[in-house]
């Protein structure tokens, strides 16, 4: 341990404790715009300055470690100085364009300048070519505006693994970007936008399509429907400043509803339906390993996040057919609601314009995919952001503090818990287990509270086993067999899943991947910054969606089953197949030509 005083205030911290977090401890705020709180100290910016007393320079407080008697002073006259210059030469060269740029409100530059003092800037320098790129369905780059803090290459680098983005040149030329300066859609992107998730301006943010949304809603031959996601009603609070965490699904629903579009619908619906799918499909390739004696491609991963399925396309495409052939719920939604629901209304497929509300941007490239059309239009016409829905709901000027609580159009915004916690690492394998468990043994979810501890909470990965005692007598060559699962959120971390399995080191059955740390709750779309103390707060949030709700797993939906009864026949039915059911493509890492 080691005693540090900073602005007179005595702290004792553990050996190694950097400065910045010393200072934390010690209630004393300094400011940072490189710095990625459980990610990313490099001491780029130089904003977070401070003086050590008997130091003949100042030192970044995010890279230096504290040591015993250590004294500092984080406000001093030649602190706030050079952290004033440090701002105004970054402003020197950086494309403001405050007044229409989308980080206006939001921009961590613009608030750093405004806390250490800038009202006006002393240099003229050269400022950044601008170079937009647009290539990619889910994301836009302009490098005029990046401030060379490297966040987004440590997040796609050493988190995701995905490592697209790389600084360039020297000095001024600098640039960040994919290799040779090239768009991102020559490179093996997976749009996750975690980029832009943890840019500090607006240097990457999402494609925004709010514009085409409005241009639906104001056209009279569209029938525009929208569904939202589970993590949404977790974190757009945050955008009207409730804490992380703060359930506003009623409130979500009241604002689309005011917003205009004709029927509101809720994901959860597809992630059930998606349950009956993926669970019957899991049992299947089951039995054909273990009674068929044939290749069943185990174990089976989930196919609910776009990201991780790119992610597999580019670097795994030995590993395709294992993937569920399932679609996302996203897209489920948009099949059902282009057939089903469309002749429920009297409408033809081309006549209804369906928007989802994401927590993710790889959800607009997945709506892109030429395959994802079942109905002979496109599943999913446009994808929200959560930050979007956000500016499109003070767009309309509604006062969102201030509404009351609304309820989703019935049948598809009919749900359940298990559905709820698809928005959490681990929740989709918990949803399924909580089925395929029922279904086997005709017998209650044995887990407390119908909660699997181990696959919760932050741990990059995550296993658990279920031993299957009894069955039903479908299932009898289930009996006394152990299930293996494991649970990976981050890319980084399915890559070592992955390495384990090729290597022989692991064997489990069934896989759950999520791109973005932390699930759905930290993607790429959501409200900024998603640190973990926020991921906790929105997990936390979800799995209380989940326990107060009266119907808690999948197969317990009596809509979904209305549907099967109706429409669709049965799990993996040739009607589910059709419409539910997709394949993934090996793609080159880079674009020729």
């Amino acid at each position: 341990m080691a005693k540090v005083t900073i602005d007179g205030i005595e702290v004792e911290v553990a050996d190694g404790t950097t400065i910045l977090d010393a200072a934390h401890n010690a209630g004393v705020h300094i400011p940072t715009l490189c710095f990625l709180k459980d990610v990313q100290a490099i001491g780029a910016c130089r904003i977070c300055l401070v003086e050590i007393e008997g130091a003949r320079d100042l030192a970044a407080s995010c890279v230096m470690p504290v040591s015993d008697g250590m004294k500092v002073r984080t406000n001093t006259p030649r602190v706030r100085e050079a952290r004033k210059t440090v701002i105004e030469l970054l402003l020197s060269e950086h494309d403001g364009d405050c007044t229409t740029c989308n980080r206006s409100e939001d921009c961590e530059l613009q608030a750093v300048a405004h806390e250490v003092g800038v009202k006006e800037n002393r240099y003229e320098g050269e400022r950044s070519k601008r170079e937009l790129d647009v290539s990619t369905p889910a994301l836009r780059r302009n490098t005029a505006k990046c401030i060379l803090c490297r966040r987004c290459v440590t997040i796609c680098s050493d988190v995701q693994g995905v490592t697209a983005l790389f600084p360039q040149k020297r000095g001024f030329k600098t640039v960040v970007g994919p290799a040779f300066n090239k768009d991102l859609d020559s490179v093996a992107c997976v749009q996750c936008g975690q980029c832009g998730a943890v840019c500090p301006v607006g240097a990457i943010t999402e494609n925004d399509q709010i514009d085409e949304v409005w241009a639906a809603l104001g056209d009279p031959h569209k029938h525009v429907v929208v569904q939202t996601a589970p993590a949404i009603r977790a974190a757009l609070g945050e955008c009207f400043g409730y804490p992380p965490g703060t359930r506003v699904k009623g409130k979500m629903v009241s604002a689309l509803r005011r917003i205009g579009f004709h029927g509101v619908f809720d994901t959860n619906f597809a992630a059930d339906l998606t349950i009956m799918e993926e669970g019957t499909e899991l049992l299947t390739r089951l039995k054909k390993a273990l009674v068929e004696k044939k290749e069943a491609h185990l174990p089976m991963f989930t196919s609910c996040s776009p990201g991780w399925i790119r992610f597999a396309e580019y670097f795994y495409p030995d590993m395709l057919p294992h993937l569920s052939t399932c679609k996302s719920p996203q897209q489920m939604m948009g099949a059902v609601v282009k057939s089903h629901y469309a002749k429920k209304v009297g409408k033809k497929p081309e006549d209804i314009f369906m928007v989802s509300i994401m927590p993710c941007t790889a959800k607009k490239a997945e709506a892109k995919r030429p395959e994802m059309n079942s109905s002979g239009v496109s599943d999913v016409d446009v994808v929200l952001t959560t930050r979007e829905l956000a500016r499109m709901i003070e767009q309309a000027g509604v006062d969102f503090r201030s509404l009351p609580e609304g309820t989703m159009d019935s049948p598809l915004g009919e749900s359940t818990g298990a559905a709820d916690i698809f928005a959490n690492t681990g929740g989709v394998m918990e949803a399924a287990l909580r089925t395929a468990y029922e279904i086997v043994t005709g017998q209650a979810f044995p887990f407390e509270n119908l909660h699997v501890k181990p696959i919760e909470g932050l741990a990059g990965v995550k296993e658990a086993s279920v031993t299957i005692k009894e069955t039903v007598p479908e299932w009898e060559f289930l009996r006394g067999a152990t299930l293996n699962v494991a649970v990976a959120h981050g890319l980084g971390n399915a890559r070592k899943v992955i390495e384990r399995i090729q290597k022989g080191e692991e064997m489990y059955h069934f896989i759950e991947v999520m791109t973005c740390p932390g699930g759905c709750i930290g993607g790429g779309g959501q409200p900024r910054m998603t640190g973990n103390d926020t991921r906790r707060a929105r997990i936390a949030a979800i799995y209380a969606e989940d326990e107060h709700r009266d119907l808690r797993k999948s197969h317990e939906n009596p809509a979904v089953q209305k549907l099967y009864a109706e429409f669709l026949g049965h799990p993996l039915g040739h009607k589910s197949h059709e419409l539910l059911h997709t394949q993934y493509t090996a793609r080159p890492k880079v674009k020729v030509g």
